[in-house]
């Protein structure tokens, strides 16, 4: 939890000095790659972590992955070697992509799915997302197979579930009460 606070904090100053150097744009870019590739590189998450690989190795490894980043990106990454908190640097990724979406208005929908929704089928989302809460939406698609078939859409605290398992687990409720 304690973490998660201190993400919150680098996360809030790295956009503070972003938006005085009118840069927060191109780190918000830096950001969602550097969120990314620490999600999906185990090797790049467990080096990050690791108490045994020295902060030096660390950093290097760093800017040499993040070499094309923006020089306020750069100096987070230097400050969290610094202050020996480097193994936060995903978070704090994560935590500044949703304070700069809320800065500009930005609401996430997440539409999990069955299977990967198209782009033809990612346009009616986000049109009817933005219909219904009168914000700009970006929409993330999460494909679980279990749901069988269907949607459901989540945007901020609101739930719309529309998945075949959904409506099967109602039948087997109606079906057990009488």
């Amino acid at each position: 939890m304690s973490g998660t606070r201190a993400a919150i904090r680098y996360a809030k100053a790295i956009l503070s000095l972003a938006s005085d150097q009118k840069s927060a744009d191109a780190v918000n870019k830096d950001m969602k790659l550097i969120a990314a590739t620490i999600a999906d590189s185990k090797e790049l998450s467990d080096t990050l972590q690791s108490p045994v690989i020295s902060s030096t190795i660390k950093k290097a490894v760093l800017l040499e992955v993040f070499k094309k980043s923006n020089n306020a990106t750069i100096s987070l990454i230097e400050t969290l070697i610094n202050n020996n908190r480097i193994d936060l640097l995903g978070t704090v990724a994560v935590k500044y992509n949703q304070l700069f979406d809320q800065s500009k208005g930005i609401e996430l929908a997440t539409v999990t799915t069955a299977v990967a929704i198209t782009d033809a089928l990612k346009k009616k989302v986000l049109a009817k997302a933005k219909e219904l809460t009168g914000k700009e939406i970006e929409v993330e698609n999460i494909v679980d197979e279990s749901i069988l078939g269907g949607f459901i859409l989540r945007i901020g605290d609101v739930q719309y579930n529309a998945s075949i398992a959904n409506q099967l687990n109602k039948l087997k409720r109606e079906f057990t009460l009488n």
